[in-house]
């Protein structure tokens, strides 16, 4: 008789990633994860402590991917050019992993100092992008939160079938991408 292969907690959280990209973060439990790497349910406990942590793992998983996605995008540029590009990366990534995408939005501990970390990540990246509209910390929050707004508003409501109108969605996205640019100009013109 053939001997199981070890499982390790990488090798819990690549299932988990399969399952989450495959069918949303829902689709995440410890049977559908267990039933992947052919153990017992019990014995999924012997390499994460709970659901929730599984998730979590799963969600620090996907924003360190996309944060290293949205560097390599972005790399040597810096403004407008910068923006568009994290911009439609974003967009990209979220259309071409669904599941993963969702599985970061709902963060069952958003506290945890790993989970928080990644996250903190993807805003210092877009902070610096934006260092060149020289705005103060607390404006490229402001700035950061509607630009996330934006971007997961369009991926939410292209997910839901909510373009019914026959115009663009990429172009509507661009169109309001250079409302955000004439706001930041206007900003910087003012100071």
């Amino acid at each position: 008789m053939a001997r199981k292969a070890r499982i390790t907690r990488d090798a819990v959280l690549l299932a988990a990633v399969q399952i989450a990209d495959a069918e949303g973060s829902e689709a995440v439990t410890i049977a559908a994860v267990s039933k992947a790497l052919g153990i017992k349910p019990p014995s999924l406990y012997n390499h994460i402590g709970s659901l929730d942590e599984l998730r979590t793992m799963v969600a620090v998983h996907t924003l360190q991917d996309l944060y290293a996605k949205l560097a390599e995008k972005i790399r040597g540029l810096s403004g407008k050019d910068a923006v568009l590009a994290f911009s439609h990366g974003f967009m990209s990534y979220a259309r071409e992993h669904p599941g993963l995408y969702e599985t970061a939005q709902i963060l069952p501990n958003p506290q945890g100092t790993e989970l928080q970390q990644a996250s903190e990540q993807i805003v210092h990246l877009s902070l610096e992008m934006l260092e060149p509209y020289g705005l103060p910390e607390e404006q490229g929050i402001h700035v950061v939160r509607g630009l996330r707004s934006l971007i997961h508003g369009f991926i939410s409501l292209e997910r839901a079938s909510g373009f019914g109108i026959p115009l663009e969605v990429k172009d509507s996205f661009e169109y309001n991408l250079h409302l955000l640019f004439a706001g930041l100009d206007a900003q910087m013109n003012k100071g």
